[in-house]
């Protein structure tokens, strides 16, 4: 049986562990539900559900520091090109009739972005999925994540480990691993771990500055036609 009590559940998540995750199986649909109402959005940590087994996780500051410089980086993108992106954050994606919910660490709405423009909620699959999610991982996962995310839809999941940044397509059945992002194919995906490491040193803004130049001068290259 599975508590609903809000003070239960967040004194069940390890506080300073590595392993800042608690898991829960059998856990039906309805259960998942009334817990999610009753401790509402007003929490630290993040959920993932496939299938009756729920696992809840606690971000570490090691975590959320990728993260949020993934998310600059887009933001930078998106001005450089002059484009709309929708930031949805840990926005909840779920589906009753898959039994499947989770919540990244961030996500994106690119290409459907004027869709969901102005919108107070998104509900799928009446609304379209974030076109862009991004996991950034430090511990082990006990549920499927890459599944859950391909069954919900979303086109493209970015993971962040091992200071390595991972980009994935979803193909059926799943995803595949490749060398450039669909929705920015001219990103330089392999540089991207070296300057999340370097804002450690000379700070983040600074490390996004130095992107949004990267950006602007590999636009400017490929608007003269150079290599």
């Amino acid at each position: 049986m599975v508590t609903t009590n809000k003070n239960l559940v967040e004194q069940t998540v390890p506080a300073s562990a590595r392993e800042s995750r608690v898991v829960m199986k059998g856990v039906s649909w309805e259960t998942y539900k009334k817990l999610m109402s009753e401790v509402g959005d007003d929490r630290a940590w993040r959920i993932a559900y496939d299938r009756g087994v729920l696992e809840i996780r606690m971000p570490l500051l090691e975590h959320e520091l990728p993260k949020g410089l993934l998310e600059s980086f887009i933001e930078a993108i998106a001005d450089e090109l002059g484009i709309e992106v929708l930031k949805a954050g840990s926005l909840t994606l779920e589906r009753e009739d898959l039994t499947n919910a989770i919540e990244p660490d961030s996500c994106f709405y690119i290409q459907n972005e004027a869709e969901v423009r102005g919108r107070e909620e998104i509900i799928l699959p009446g609304d379209p999925p974030p076109d862009l999610a991004i996991e950034s991982d430090y511990t082990s996962s006990s549920v499927n994540k890459q599944a859950i995310y391909s069954a919900l839809g979303v086109t493209e999941l970015w993971r962040y480990t091992k200071k390595t940044l991972l980009v994935y397509r979803r193909i059926e059945g799943g995803y595949e691993q490749c060398e450039q992002s669909l929705a920015f194919p001219f990103l330089p995906i392999s540089e991207i771990p070296s300057l999340i490491e370097q804002s450690r040193s000379i700070g983040q803004r600074s490390v996004v500055r130095l992107f949004r130049q990267r950006i602007r001068e590999i636009l400017d290259s490929r608007a003269t036609g150079d290599s």
